[in-house]
């Protein structure tokens, strides 16, 4: 019995895969080629993964720097409000100081208003007081019957009592000094130059004011 050759089984079994006899060399070219097929395949997925790798990198450093970027405005945004804040606050505590300096000034110079007002109404009601009470003492020197004796008491007392208004007591003086002087017109109008004396004697109510 003949044995076949290794090469004659190679052949056969190679036969049986591609379903038709083919020599070494094509079958080697064959595999090669299908050899470099996948070496192709394989390096396109490795390109493409690469590709993907290198999108993703962009991706995420341009997202880092974004990141970077929006916390940098942030922080510059919060020192500026920061800053802002601060200068506010400076500013209300010097307004709120010079508010302060200032009341304390009006205040300061009320109180010497109020002081000099007080000081000048004791010193005017002493000034009126006394006036009326030497003009009281200059009437009760006299012993006579008064002329508006009635009118003369209401000037005394509207003196007293309105002490701080004294222009409201002007009115009954001149209405006093009016019902003196009426009466006695005539006898400074004489022509027979009347003794001085005598006029001045005719209205003793107001001798005092030509005694001064």
């Amino acid at each position: 019995m003949k044995e076949s050759s290794p090469s004659g089984s190679k052949s056969q079994r190679y036969s049986g895969i591609y379903g038709a006899s083919v020599s070494d060399e094509e079958l080697k070219r064959r595999v090669a080629e299908e050899l470099a097929l996948e070496q192709a395949k394989k390096e396109s997925e490795n390109q493409k993964q690469l590709k993907k790798s290198k999108d993703l990198d962009r991706e995420r450093a341009a997202a880092n720097e974004q990141l970077t970027r929006a916390i940098l405005r942030e922080r510059i945004s919060n020192e500026e409000e920061h800053s802002k804040a601060n200068h506010l606050a400076k500013q209300l505590e010097e307004k709120d100081r010079m508010i302060k300096k200032q009341d304390a000034f009006y205040k300061e110079q009320l109180a010497r208003l109020e002081e000099r007002s007080s000081e000048f109404y004791k010193v005017t009601t002493e000034q009126y007081q006394k006036a009326a009470e030497e003009v009281e003492a200059k009437f009760k020197r006299y012993d006579y019957h008064p002329v508006c004796a009635d009118l003369q008491a209401k000037i005394l007392q509207c003196y007293r009592e309105d002490t701080h208004q004294t222009l409201s007591c002007s009115a009954l003086a001149n209405q006093y000094m009016h019902w003196l002087i009426m009466p006695n017109r005539a006898c400074w109008r004489r022509e027979d130059k009347i003794n001085f004396r005598t006029c001045k004697t005719l209205i003793p109510e107001v001798e005092h004011f030509f005694s001064e």
